[in-house]
């Protein structure tokens, strides 16, 4: 086992009280999965600080606490650590502990408002198929190479991650790729890290509820391309207008990629159906099964990252060509009967909506509806409910307005804030059923032959959170046993 100061090696801390030579079992951020022989470390977080937490830690025979202020009574054979930042000091420590995983890996970060999840996932199902072991970590799901580990956050806590990093590096694995959030970076969670790359794929109206300001928001996502070390590369999106700032101090090799701009990867849509994509890439012409603008976007970075990562872009492109991406993203479902084509998406914010739903329209033909079912989620930022609302009735023939994880919030009232949105002609063609299961039901219904049917918001999730409880719910599911009972 490692003693408390092998551990310590990349923190300075102020002050040290104890010894430093006592041997370590294991790190926790949670007083509650304090075990004898661990270090306890004081995190001040959103909700509670765990200074307040340090004296149950001791009776549950913590041998160490960090903390970033001395409790008035030290308990008699316990070291304390001092540190200016609890949250920075639990990545590097974490990292140490764990004998440095990501040194043995080459990383690569992606960071965004939207396009993380699959630009994460095709990455990672790319460089598994040109034969190597990875790692992923994503909203869906991790991998530590062909093993699903359960994902809880779009980021675990630091010392999860270099766990996590660790057990990859044990199941042989050489690359890994992680969506890297903005909660992530602010909250200290990628701290002890070293990234082979960065990816930005965009920014837009979201998580405003936790940065307050879009300008913080935007500066968050920065500092992770400003930590990049100068052997990393950090990959832009030119077409993004705030593509370029996001690379302003980093130290990194700097590229970017663009469907309209000049950049350094460069990509022109051909094609653009529902059976996929055709673009050229490099000058190279390629098919991609996957669906969208959104999508064309994705695939670029994915191949701006291979080919930096040093794979042949030839290779890169062929194997890309048959990659579906992730779960709960534009997935497609066709009815028996009458055709009707069910699409479910995770699109949660304003931008991601409309592009969803900008996608729809630019390739469904004369004659063919769309119908959108879509909610906004509790205890979350209530700016954007009147926009998504506003944003559905617009794009869609027809709109039913649901409920999406209400948690600790009244349906109704977050159904309110979303009609609050609407005009009165938009309120015509807008329908308003709380029960989600239902609202598909009556979208499903009220399609015709040939119809579109877009069920936003949830997508890869298998829960809905109602009062604190989360209840089993899969749109995926309840739209193919929709579709099969209507068939009968």
């Amino acid at each position: 086992m490692p003693t408390l100061k092998d551990i310590l090696v990349n923190i300075d801390p102020s002050q040290v009280k104890g010894s430093a030579t006592i041997e370590v079992n294991g790190l926790c951020i949670d007083s509650r999965k304090v075990t004898a022989g661990f270090v306890f470390i004081a995190i001040k977080g959103t909700l509670s600080d765990g200074h307040g937490f340090i004296e149950k830690a001791i009776t549950d025979r913590a041998v160490a606490i960090v903390c970033e202020t001395m409790p008035a009574t030290l308990a008699e054979g316990v070291t304390y650590i001092k540190v200016k930042d609890s949250a920075a000091a639990a990545g590097l420590m974490a990292d140490a502990f764990y004998g440095f995983p990501s040194s043995e890996l080459k990383i690569v970060g992606i960071t965004g408002t939207n396009g993380k999840t699959t630009t994460a996932t095709l990455l990672y199902q790319l460089f598994e198929k040109l034969g190597y072991k990875c790692g992923l970590l994503s909203t869906v799901q991790n991998h530590i190479h062909k093993q699903v580990v359960v994902a809880t956050h779009t980021t675990p806590d630091a010392i999860s991650i270099h766990a996590l990093l660790r057990q990859m590096v044990d199941a042989g694995c050489t690359h890994a790729f992680m969506e890297v959030s903005s909660h992530a970076v602010h909250q200290q969670r990628i701290a002890g890290i070293r990234f082979a790359g960065g990816v930005f794929t965009n920014i837009t109206h979201d998580h405003l509820d936790y940065h307050k300001t879009f300008d913080e928001y935007i500066r968050v996502k920065k500092a992770f391309f400003d930590g990049l070390s100068a052997e990393a590369f950090a990959i832009t999106n030119a077409d993004d207008k705030r593509g370029t700032v996001m690379l302003q101090n980093t130290k990194a090799e700097k590229l970017s990629y663009s469907l309209r701009m000049p950049a350094s990867i460069k990509g022109k849509v051909l094609e653009n159906s529902l059976t996929g994509l055709v673009m050229n890439v490099d000058g190279i012409e390629a098919h991609f099964s996957m669906i969208g603008i959104f999508n064309a976007y994705n695939l670029l970075a994915v191949y701006g990252a291979a080919k930096q990562l040093g794979e042949d872009k030839m290779q890169i492109l062929e194997v890309l060509s048959a990659l579906r991406g992730a779960q709960g993203r534009f997935e497609t479902y066709m009815s028996k009967v009458d055709k009707v084509l069910g699409i479910v998406d995770y699109a949660h914010t304003p931008d991601a909506l409309i592009n969803v739903l900008a996608t729809i329209n630019q390739l469904r033909t004369n004659g063919q509806r769309l119908i959108t079912v879509v909610g906004c989620g509790g205890d979350r930022d209530k700016t954007k409910r009147p926009i998504m609302a506003e944003a559905a009735c617009e794009h869609s023939d027809k709109t039913i307005l649901t409920s999406d994880n209400p948690r600790s919030e009244d349906p109704e009232a977050i159904l309110d804030d979303m009609e609050s949105g609407l005009s009165t002609a938009m309120k015509r063609k807008c329908l308003r059923i709380t029960d989600r299961r239902e609202a598909i039901k009556v979208a499903c219904s009220l399609a015709m032959a040939g119809d579109i049917i877009l069920i936003a918001g949830k997508g890869h999730e298998t829960y809905h959170e109602i009062s604190g409880v989360k209840h089993h719910f899969d749109d995926r599911e309840e739209l193919t046993q929709t579709f099969e009972t209507l068939s009968k």
